[in-house]
């Protein structure tokens, strides 16, 4: 399954958001099959925070494990968010290449 996250607006900020944007996926999420990666399209979102990315992205992680795949974005603000996130959350994301 691909998740488009310019669904959830093109610039991404605050925990409130993210919180909120997780539990609005929660329904998709339960659609996923056991064996279903899940894969996250950064494309046209103009900004990430780590604030919200925090709230949607790392429960995912925790949840779904390697099924998680990010999929390659150029902009600088997913790049330096996802940086963020590893390093607080002591593991890496699958990142497709």
């Amino acid at each position: 399954m691909k998740l488009q996250l310019e669904k959830f607006g093109k610039t991404l900020l605050s925990r409130e958001l993210g919180s909120e944007a997780f539990k609005a996926f929660q329904p998709t999420l339960h659609e996923l099959s056991a064996d279903e990666e899940l894969e996250i399209d950064f494309s046209g979102i103009f900004t990430l925070s780590p604030s919200w990315a925090d709230e949607f992205l790392s429960p995912l992680l925790n949840r779904l494990n390697d099924k998680l795949v990010l999929l390659p974005s150029e902009n600088l603000s997913v790049h330096a968010t996802l940086k963020i996130l590893q390093e607080a959350n002591k593991r890496p994301f699958k990142m497709k290449s």
